[in-house]
């Protein structure tokens, strides 16, 4: 009669479990002050990440990205903890390009032992920009004077109320080559037999959909995050999402002047990158 009554358990449930596999999205824009608004900084999403690689029986980590980029040092941040959590842990990362993963989402992107992206993603854009706005000549005309005091010769270099100068342009260069250079080491690194190192169009800032971005080798394969992973680890896996939360003043306080600002300066700033890439 026992006997009878236990054959109702679902006693293969327990010897085969569902695999467990924990998805973090990356969405957004990536900037340092991502906790207090809705860019992503690895300060906001660091718990969520260590959250996901620590949940019990977890057989993988599937990160989502769907990001324009933003701060490189961010981006390398992130993707540097995203790799070491993954080899502390021992647990398999599998990364998937949304609508966009370009920039420094792409180096997030790369951070995949497995990469993949969606036939029409918009994937690439390895390179570094600096952008502003020369204000020198408007000042003049409204008669306003400008008055700049530094000590340390460089201080005010590049100052967008002063005229440009050759030397500090030149120096913005210079800077801006050698973190191109990081950031082309870490794909060539990451995509290691996969890319053609000596092909220079990959590092030149270009995008391309998926399908021409695997060609390429910068993805693995094609598909979305839930077609991939059921297809590696069976139908019935089993998915815990975990998202980064909102940033903690705002939550309780809720909006002020200097929220409302900083809201507006995060909006110009993610609109200005999205743009880019027609979204």
């Amino acid at each position: 009669m026992i006997r009878n009554r236990l054959s109702f358990l679902p006693f293969k449930f327990f010897k085969n479990p569902p695999a467990v596999v924990a998805v973090v999205p990356i969405h957004g824009a990536i900037m340092a002050r991502g906790r207090m608004g809705k860019a992503v900084d690895l300060a906001r999403i660091e718990g969520c990440l260590e959250a996901a690689f620590g949940l019990h029986g977890v057989k993988a980590v599937a990160v989502t990205i769907n990001s324009p980029g933003g701060s490189p040092v961010q981006s390398a941040m992130i993707h540097d903890r995203i790799r070491s959590l993954s080899a502390e842990k021992k647990v398999p990362v599998y990364t998937f390009a949304e609508d966009v993963a370009a920039s420094g989402g792409y180096m997030i992107l790369a951070a995949g032992d497995e990469v993949y992206a969606h036939p029409a993603s918009i994937v690439g854009s390895i390179g570094v920009i600096s952008a502003g706005f020369g204000l020198n000549r408007a000042i003049e005309k409204l008669g306003v004077e400008r008055r700049l005091h530094t000590a340390g010769a460089r201080k005010g270099m590049l100052d967008p109320f002063s005229p440009e100068k050759p030397e500090d342009v030149a120096r913005l260069d210079e800077v801006l080559r050698r973190m191109h250079r990081i950031f082309c080491d870490l794909v060539v690194s990451r995509r290691a037999g996969k890319i053609a190192p000596e092909n220079e169009s990959l590092f030149s800032g270009d995008m391309w959909i998926g399908e021409e971005a695997k060609d390429l080798g910068l993805v693995d394969g094609l598909g979305d995050m839930k077609t991939v992973i059921k297809a590696k680890f069976g139908d019935k896996t089993r998915f815990k999402v975990f998202w980064p939360e909102r940033g903690w003043l705002k939550g309780r306080l809720g909006l002020t002047r200097a929220s409302l600002a900083d809201d507006l300066l995060d909006g110009l700033e993610t609109r200005s990158l999205w743009s880019r890439f027609g979204a």
